[in-house]
């Protein structure tokens, strides 16, 4: 049986990521656990928590190897300023982007099998000079995919997002057909080949109330949504709708559906999150890497306290490894 080598970035120093990171290697993986983050920081996030492993260096000439709880592997990447739990320093964003840099690069070159991100602070990245939009956007950029789609899942549930970070105000100009028709071509590929579903079934939601009660409400669902979905059915894609959001989550509506496309960020992700909140996991379709992540931000206020939930992070590496295995 092969044991793939997983890499999980331990994220903004911080917040809870390292915190994190060390809970969830303090069970066993089938897959070998590659923690990429500074040695200091986890050392002292350790001596808090009270964890009692061991950081041993990561070594990608050795044959991976089923992670043993308390045993991870550690790809050092130094932080450029001292570290205090719950207190953001700019100076740091760079570490933050060299973690996901080195993690990318080694899934492209065959060193690692898939990658896992623990959360980052988008605002300290930004305030450090650098714009940054997410995780996904970032990956993307890196990557060279024009078009990643961000996919939530909880239990059966999937979520996927035709907008991502982007103000409400700025949603409805920036769908159109093209982005829609692509954004559901990544998705069934997506989810024929992450999830291997034979035939995906695709719900999609409109944007405006009673998606747009025919046009009295909003013309973005005749002139924008339903085409891209007519477009997506010629093409050999399973996708219905639009569909009005607020009966879109239905248990009728989502029986034997495998995906809903929400049209922007709020739409789709707060009923996955009460659905599954800290059991979620975020993936990034479109990549030509497995990159999972969890379903919730930095925490900071519960960093070092030992009070974080690793619930999300143990089935973001789940999934990686299932997914890449």
């Amino acid at each position: 049986m092969t044991v793939e080598r997983v890499v999980i970035t331990s994220g903004e120093p911080a917040g809870i990521g390292p915190d994190l990171c060390l809970a969830v290697a303090a069970l066993d993986h089938p897959c070998e656990l590659v923690i990429a983050g500074d040695p200091g920081v986890l050392a002292a996030r350790a001596a808090a928590l009270g964890w009692s492993g061991t950081l041993e260096p990561h070594d990608p000439s050795t044959p991976a190897r089923a992670h043993r709880a308390g045993h991870p592997k550690l790809l050092a990447r130094p932080a450029a300023a001292p570290v205090v739990p719950g207190r953001l320093d700019p100076a740091n964003a760079g570490h933050v982007l060299a973690l996901l840099d080195a993690a990318a690069d080694g899934c492209v070159s065959g060193e690692f099998a898939a990658m896992v991100t623990a959360p980052v602070h988008k605002g300290v990245i930004n305030d450090a000079g650098v714009p940054f939009q997410g995780h996904t956007e970032y990956l993307a950029g890196r990557l060279g995919c024009r078009r990643p789609v961000m996919l939530l899942v909880a239990g059966d549930l999937r979520v996927a997002v035709a907008t991502t970070h982007l103000p409400l105000r700025r949603v409805p100009d920036a769908l159109s057909r093209e982005l829609l028709a692509g954004t559901l071509e990544v998705l069934d590929a997506g989810l024929r080949e992450r999830f291997r579903i034979e035939r995906p079934r695709i719900l999609v939601c409109g944007l405006n109330p009673h998606a747009g009660e025919g046009g009295h409400l909003g013309s973005e669902e005749i002139d924008v949504i339903a085409p891209a979905v007519a477009a997506a059915r010629d093409a050999g894609i399973d996708a219905r709708g639009p569909l009005p959001a607020d009966t879109a989550f239905t248990p009728a509506s989502l029986a034997g559906v495998d995906a809903v496309l929400a049209m922007f960020h709020d739409q789709g992700l707060p009923v996955l999150k009460h659905a599954g909140f800290g059991r979620g996991v975020n993936i990034t379709l479109g990549l030509p890497i497995v990159r999972t992540s969890v379903d919730h931000g930095t925490a900071l206020d519960l960093a070092a306290t030992g009070r974080a939930d690793p619930g999300s992070l143990r089935a973001a590496l789940d999934l990686a490894t299932w997914i890449a295995g």
